[in-house]
């Protein structure tokens, strides 16, 4: 009996044993190892196998998809590399593999990172032991990152040489109105680190060059055209390149937000350029003999004055032109021209036809009268007529080239693109009448109005006084030398022969 009670005994303890040891040996099991788990984590990784990567992960948080998928639809990535570096054992059923990182981003380009990927035996297998900074260290402590776009300059404007535009060099207001149409090639883009409690961190910013795009303005034209200006307020020099129609100078100091390419003005006797037009047309010849009395009175109506009462007696047209004679304009257009034809003419010089220049413009008006007296203003540029500087500097191209051309402040291309329409065509003036303005242009600066202004040899032109209610005169000058037109206006600066020719003058011994 007491030896049966010792053998039970025995039994009891050898089944104890073995159930304690089978115990350990279960729990020593471990699925999987750390190496092996971090390769999976890895090559998941590289597919984009988020839902592959959130299984091998202890509890991975709820958001684990999202966060990856919304950190690469954030940041632009196209691609991302890993290469792992050598297991460390941490003990303690812990491992950590460092790895280094590369994303492609679209807007940067390659960005490289380092970070660590920890892993530890939890519920018998190991696992990946996740935390935002494994997807990118920045992350940590409730870490995000942005991508935005940056402001930057729209684009750079240069001349026809590719130059800067001169500094100070009146022509800003136009260009910074035009860069907008040349912006969209000029995104900037920054990475920002936003930390909860702390400043806004740039990671990364990349600057856009500058689109680079080029006008007609000509480097020593603009120059010469805002250096003639410095010192003389309200005032605005428009050139142009009668070849081309290209505007080639473009200097506005007008105050008050007038504008030389879109505000209008009486433009005096600059617009007799237009009405000697019309009488060429209508049979008068440069060298007809024409009556430039003190005063003229138009039968059953008005009485014009010349400046000073002067009276020349009889003299050519041509003289007439060259001292702006108001008496012989209105007695020969009041008995020769309807106000239609002056109408008509002024419409094929500019008045009538579109421009197209890429930054706006326009001409000015002409209106159609019954009026005699009216008519009679209109013809010396006073009364309804009003014109720009730009529409002017145009006409003075007109004559020299003998073709009218929409001007224009950059490529044909490009004029198109932004107005919605191509610059009209060119087109051709009547031969023998641009002849004759151009003789009757030399005469003004050789001896009429114009003459002992400092003009440089070679110049033609057409000085104009412009009356107004608002204040002094307005001063006018325009003309061309060679392969250059254009029109100098002073808003009130008195008499284009004392104030805008010496500007031209100036302009012109500057370039």
């Amino acid at each position: 009996m007491r030896r049966r009670r010792l053998i039970v005994l025995v039994i009891a303890v050898v089944a104890i044993v073995g159930a304690s040891t089978f115990a350990v040996l279960a729990s020593s099991r471990v699925k999987g190892s750390p190496s092996r788990t971090a390769a999976a984590y890895f090559e998941a990784w590289r597919k984009g196998d988020i839902t592959g990567m959130e299984r091998l992960v202890y509890q991975p948080p709820a958001d684990f998809v999202v966060r990856h998928r919304a950190l690469s639809d954030e940041l632009h990535v196209e691609s991302i590399q890993l290469t792992p570096g050598p297991l460390k054992s941490m003990g303690n059923g812990s491992a950590e593999v460092p790895f280094a990182g590369v994303r492609e981003l679209t807007e940067f380009g390659a960005w490289p990172f380092d970070s660590t990927l920890r892993l530890a035996v939890r519920d018998g297998a190991w696992k990946v032991l996740w935390a935002p900074e494994t997807l990118h260290p920045l992350l940590k402590d409730g870490g995000r990152l942005e991508l935005g776009e940056i402001d930057m300059v729209g684009a750079e404007l240069v001349t026809s040489e590719g130059d800067r535009i001169p500094h100070d060099s009146y022509a800003e207001a136009y260009l910074e109105r035009l860069k907008p149409e040349f912006a969209e090639a000029n995104q900037g883009w920054e990475l920002v680190l936003k930390v909860p409690g702390q400043p806004d961190r740039p990671v990364l910013s990349k600057q856009a060059g500058a689109n680079v795009e080029q006008t007609t303005l000509s480097r020593p034209v603009q120059a010469a055209a805002a250096r003639a200006l410095d010192g003389v307020e309200d005032s605005a020099i428009v050139a142009i390149r009668p070849g081309t129609g290209e505007i080639v100078g473009l200097a506005d100091r007008l105050e008050e937000n007038f504008s030389a390419v879109q505000d209008v003005f009486p433009p005096g006797s600059v617009f007799k350029t237009i009405t000697a037009a019309a009488l060429l047309k209508n049979g008068l010849e440069p060298f007809s003999e024409v009556s430039c009395p003190g005063s003229y009175t138009i039968p059953g109506h008005r009485t014009v004055d010349n400046d000073g009462a002067m009276d020349r007696g009889l003299i050519s047209f041509t003289d007439a032109f060259a001292h702006s004679c108001n008496t012989t304009f209105v007695e020969q257009a009041t008995t020769r021209l309807s106000s239609k034809d002056l109408v008509e003419t002024a419409n094929e010089w500019g008045f009538g036809r579109p421009i197209m220049t890429g930054i706006g413009g326009s001409c000015g008006s002409v209106r159609e009268t019954g009026d005699v007296d009216a008519f009679a203003e209109d013809v010396i540029g006073q009364g309804e007529v009003v014109t720009t500087p730009l529409c002017m500097a145009a006409l003075a191209a007109a004559v020299q080239s003998g073709v009218w051309r929409s001007p224009r402040l950059l490529s044909t291309e490009q004029v198109s693109r932004i107005d919605g329409t191509p610059p009209p065509e060119p087109a051709p003036m009547d031969e023998g009448i641009v002849t004759a303005l151009r003789d009757m242009m030399r005469a003004v600066v050789d001896y009429g109005t114009a003459a002992d202004t400092g003009l440089p040899e070679g110049v033609a032109g057409k000085t104009g006084t412009a009356e107004v209610v608002d204040g002094e005169d307005h001063a006018w000058f325009v003309g061309y030398r060679d392969d250059l037109a254009f029109c100098v206006f002073v808003r009130h600066g008195g008499s284009g022969a004392a104030t805008a020719a010496p500007i031209a003058a100036r302009f012109l011994n500057g370039l």
